[in-house]
């Protein structure tokens, strides 16, 4: 299928402040020189905040990641979850019409779309809020025919739930996602044949769809104000989210014995110049490269600063790492890859 840009295009785009913040953190996950492996999340970000890829989008992120226009435009293009057209502010409805969901009646699916929507796919309703389009396999077949409205499944579909759900949304509802049917998941519709005991006992949704209709992330666009998601392993024990309250003041943090790095706030802690060298000692300066996460660039930063050596870099403590960290580019790889556990590693040899 070809792909091309639309002929009406916007005048600029640029992030919103919230969404650079976040696009900025995803480019500081790659390493040195390789911040060109962002490009799909950061046009996936885009797209969240306009609803589609415009060309000064496209042309935005690739600046942001110091690509040759033509190098973004050829991913956009390529790939087809980036919409290229202007979408419904309201939702963008992809019907599956693949085999099983085909067999099951996505035919009829995609007549109501062009009796309420439009005729064509990629064409918005008169109100503007709605598009569609016809995609391949959703990889939803036991719940077929179903489609994909902007980050949810609705499966188990008729003609009269879908013509509700498009009705519903237009008129500010979100209905819940998941299965239309009364099935939980991808039970058999006859019944559960096993586990039958749990029948009586569990919730009316399952689990992603129960959470996304209490933090309200559904039909959605992410902005940057989504409740975030939590690392139970880095954040602690999970507590109830609740989008509109504003978080608690953090209290001052305690005093402890050589904290590991991954584990400091770098921004409450003081800057402390470290151990620096002139040169490197007799017998020449250690590789720092095989530090993961450091590359040539890096390494000649390093140096420059007067850093050398694997044990300079074993030696640092959290403010240390903070007087570094603050003189490189993209923050907090140091904590991030863990430098000075594995140069510590490379200091005994």
């Amino acid at each position: 299928m070809l792909r091309r840009l639309h002929p009406d295009q916007p005048e600029s785009f640029a992030f919103t402040p919230a969404n650079l913040a976040w696009a900025e953190a995803q480019i500081a996950k790659y390493p040195e020189g390789r911040q060109a492996s962002a490009i799909i999340p950061l046009l996936w970000r885009a797209q969240e905040q306009e609803g589609w890829l415009s060309r000064p989008a496209i042309e935005y992120v690739a600046d942001m990641l110091g690509l040759a226009h033509i190098r973004a435009l050829e991913v956009a293009t390529f790939y087809f979850m980036f919409q290229l057209q202007p979408v419904g502010s309201v939702a963008h409805i992809q019907v599956c019409g693949t085999l099983s969901c085909m067999i099951c009646g996505a035919e009829d699916l995609i007549g109501v779309c062009k009796e309420k929507i439009a005729p064509k796919a990629h064409q918005l309703s008169a109100d503007g809020k709605f598009s569609w389009e016809e995609v391949e396999c959703l990889g939803a077949c036991a719940n077929a025919p179903m489609a994909q409205i902007g980050k949810d499944y609705y499966e188990d579909l008729t003609v009269a739930r879908l013509a509700e759900i498009i009705d519903e949304m237009a008129e500010g509802k979100v209905p819940v996602p998941g299965p239309q049917n009364g099935r939980y998941g991808s039970e058999p519709k006859s019944g559960l044949t096993s586990l039958a005991d749990h029948a009586a006992g569990r919730a009316p949704l399952n689990a992603s769809a129960t959470l996304a209709v209490e933090v309200g992330d559904t039909l959605k666009r992410i902005d940057g104000t989504e409740v975030p998601l939590r690392a139970p392993w880095r954040d602690g024990p999970s507590k109830a989210a609740k989008p509109a309250a504003k978080a608690a003041p953090k209290a001052a943090p305690k005093a402890a014995a050589k904290p590991a790095p991954a584990d400091v706030a770098i921004a409450e802690v003081p800057e402390a110049e470290p151990a620096l060298l002139k040169g490197p000692r007799a017998g020449g300066a250690d590789d720092l490269k095989k530090i993961s996460g450091v590359g040539p660039k890096l390494e000649k930063m390093l140096n420059d600063l007067g850093i050398w050596h694997y044990e300079q870099i074993a030696s640092w403590g959290p403010a240390e790492i903070c007087w570094v960290d603050a003189r490189l580019t993209f923050k907090g790889r140091i904590t991030r890859d863990d430098w000075i556990a594995q140069a510590t590693v490379l200091a005994k040899g």
